[in-house]
């Protein structure tokens, strides 16, 4: 028997109690939580929906659940990625280690450069071997350049060679794969702000962007993450991986509720296609089984 998805569950809860009912509210506020959506965001969507269906006492299943879509809609936005053409453009991948953020960098750099975009890959995680190894492995299978340093160089000395390669060639897409150690806070943060200032003086004015990769099963801590990685650099946008049928996802409500960040990307496997852009409105039939 294979682990129940969380649109199976709000779906088994909408059919087998009355809307009315106490217990489908203690129900549905439970599986919410449980949905990573967040404690706070959860009493304050169930209040408001407990009062919908009261002024309104026909409301159905399925119109009591698309309230409750309508409900977290705002709070997922989709970001506005445009790439300038003739311009130096540069991404700077962010996360904590282990969120899929080298893969994750490797097919955004294949969505790109399969529509014609010189895209260069910047090796800037370079404290871990696998990581340069790695990020060089999807450069050569995708046929994209990788500017790499060797191991323990300073990881903004790479980001500024990737983006002076980027304006010799007339443009482009620098995505710079970071480093993600978060248990050294502080020394994290600094060396992100270096990276930050040099890639920011590589990037033509309104072409840079900092993304962060958070990981669909790690629940609330994907809020707290973000939260980190904003204070910062400031975020522009955010990449969801991992997510599949049985990942909650739904810590990407309180993410965009509570620091305003939308969402580029949903990753749902390991192959380079398995890369959409983010669609507030699939991403929430999908989540809540409409």
């Amino acid at each position: 028997m294979g682990k129940i998805s969380f649109a199976e569950k709000v779906k088994s809860i909408f059919s087998r109690s009355k809307i009315q009912d106490e217990n489908f509210f203690e129900d549905l506020e439970d599986a919410l939580i449980e949905g990573d959506i967040g404690a706070k965001t959860t009493v304050e969507i169930i209040d408001s929906l407990e009062e919908k269906c009261r002024e309104n006492k026909s409301l159905d299943e399925h119109s009591a659940l698309e309230e409750l879509k309508k409900m977290l809609l705002p709070h997922l936005r989709r970001a506005n990625l445009e790439i300038q053409d003739g311009k130096v453009n540069v991404w700077m991948i962010l996360g904590v280690n282990g969120v899929g953020k080298t893969t994750s960098a490797a097919k955004i750099a294949k969505l790109y450069a399969d529509k014609g975009t010189n895209v260069i890959l910047s090796a800037s995680d370079t404290f871990r071997a696998a990581a340069v190894d790695q990020i060089s492995m999807h450069g050569e299978r995708l046929g994209i350049r990788v500017v790499r340093h060797q191991m323990g160089s300073d990881p903004s000395s790479v980001v500024f060679d990737a983006g002076e390669a980027c304006r010799a060639a007339g443009g482009g897409l620098v995505i710079a794969d970071t480093a993600g150690r978060l248990h050294n806070k502080e020394n994290l943060v600094n060396e992100l702000k270096k990276i930050d200032r040099v890639a920011s003086s590589k990037a033509d004015p309104g072409c840079y962007k900092k993304i962060l990769v958070v990981d669909a099963t790690t629940g609330q801590n994907a809020l707290r993450q973000a939260e980190v990685f904003n204070e910062a650099v400031g975020l522009d946008a955010v990449v969801l991986t991992k997510y599949d049928s049985t990942a909650k996802g739904g810590a990407l409500v309180p993410i965009g509720k509570e620091l305003g960040l939308p969402f580029a990307f949903v990753c749902t496997g390991e192959k380079y296609a398995d890369i959409s852009f983010f669609d507030p409105d699939s991403y929430l039939d999908e989540f809540l089984g409409l």
